[in-house]
């Protein structure tokens, strides 16, 4: 019988001098997880790890005091599957939401997918596969291990102007993106309409998206999506307040290209209320819910079910955060692919360390779990925590 012997938590600072329209980033941590088992695979004990995406602080205080507890103080019996031979992450999210009241989701829907990426991480390493072949496989889907993913970059930075930010885009292309992203918001319109231009001749033949963070009211959003709407964006991103349906549903009518929001919605009840009254088109708009931010990859199903409940496709959902969970969601159950953060909030941004970007796509490792244990980095701070 699998057990959980310890879940550990540590809060790491991801801080930089680097700013979007709304939140600078000088203060900003993240919480990393382990839940330790007794289970041994190829000589190792399984240990599956999780940690919450940038842009939330990290949980410590949430994730010692009250999910983790629920988890250790449960019968062992009660968080496994069927078979007693494997944990069942259903299950073990139950166990963590039990006397939660709905809705109000704050930032316990943080702590809860950050933890719930430890589960899912030790559950598919427990099985000997890689998650997205897992999750492939308990949906009657077929995985393709390639997916498409863009270079999110392009923040406001003291004494970074054009030239910079332009040199900052190349440096992706080099690496193999044909779609990169920067920030609007944090400057005039004027100075924005500038940095979009610049970027755009800079990168030639490939794709640009740009992400306002929600610092919009009406009025400014539509100003800009006048002045974007001249330009073949990728899309235009979050323009205003996550919640204010309104405004994105008002804004459709005057941007005709493909916009983009979602990142800030942390339950499938969100999901499907943007969805219903947020004005989104699926044949051309994109949904960036990000597991990690919304009680984990349990919920995140949840969240794909009202996606398809909607007429929408799994591959308008390409997902915030730029970590390997999500790539692996993108891979298994055919999403459109994931944000990547080549060069910011390392080492939790990335790539195992023998995937190579081409033409923006990745190919997905054989690797059991998630996969943290090939990127070494990375891997180097999960192991502190465990040991």
């Amino acid at each position: 019988m699998v057990k959980i012997l310890n879940i550990r938590e540590v809060t790491k600072p991801i801080a930089s001098d680097i700013r979007n329209a709304y939140i600078d980033f000088s203060k900003m941590t993240i919480s990393l997880v382990a839940i330790v088992t007794d289970t041994v695979r190829d000589g190792k004990r399984v240990v599956g790890y999780g940690f919450n995406s940038n842009g939330r602080y990290g949980q410590g205080g949430l994730i010692r005091e009250r999910f983790a507890p629920r988890i250790l103080e449960a019968d062992s019996r009660s968080l496994l599957d069927e078979s007693g031979s494997n944990l069942d992450p259903d299950r073990i999210w139950n166990t963590m939401m039990r006397n939660e009241k709905p809705g109000g989701h704050g930032e316990r829907s943080v702590a809860v997918g950050t933890i719930d990426m430890a589960v899912w991480d030790a559950t598919a390493k427990i099985a000997g596969k890689p998650l997205f072949r897992l999750l492939a496989e308990r949906h009657g889907l077929e995985p393709d291990p390639r997916v498409f993913v863009y270079a999110a970059g392009g923040y406001y930075y003291p004494g970074k102007g054009t030239d910079a930010l332009c040199a900052e885009m190349q440096s992706y292309l080099d690496r193999g993106y044909s779609a990169v992203k920067i920030k609007i918001g944090g400057a005039s319109i004027d100075d924005d309409r500038e940095r979009i231009e610049a970027v755009l001749r800079r990168i030639g033949h490939a794709q640009l998206c740009v992400d306002a963070n929600g610092r919009f009211d009406l009025e400014t959003a539509i100003a800009y999506a006048k002045m974007l709407r001249h330009y073949p964006l990728f899309w235009y991103e979050e323009a205003g307040d996550p919640l204010d349906f309104q405004l994105q549903a008002t804004l459709a009518e005057f941007y005709p290209r493909p916009m983009a929001t979602g990142e800030n919605l942390f339950s499938h009840q969100d999901a499907r209320n943007l969805l219903r009254y947020g004005g989104m088109r699926s044949d051309r708009d994109y949904l960036q819910f990000d597991c990690a931010l919304s009680y984990g990859l349990c919920e995140y199903q949840r969240t794909l079910e009202a996606v398809k409940a909607a007429g929408w496709s799994p591959r308008r959902c390409i997902p915030h955060g730029g970590h390997q969970m999500s790539l692996n969601i993108a891979a298994g159950l055919g999403l459109g692919g994931n944000e990547s953060y080549p060069d910011l909030f390392q080492p939790y941004g990335g790539f195992p360390d023998s995937v190579r970007v081409e033409n923006s796509l990745i190919t997905m490792p054989d690797l059991p779990g998630i996969g943290f244990e090939g990127k070494s980095d990375l891997y180097a701070v999960m192991r502190e925590l465990a040991e």
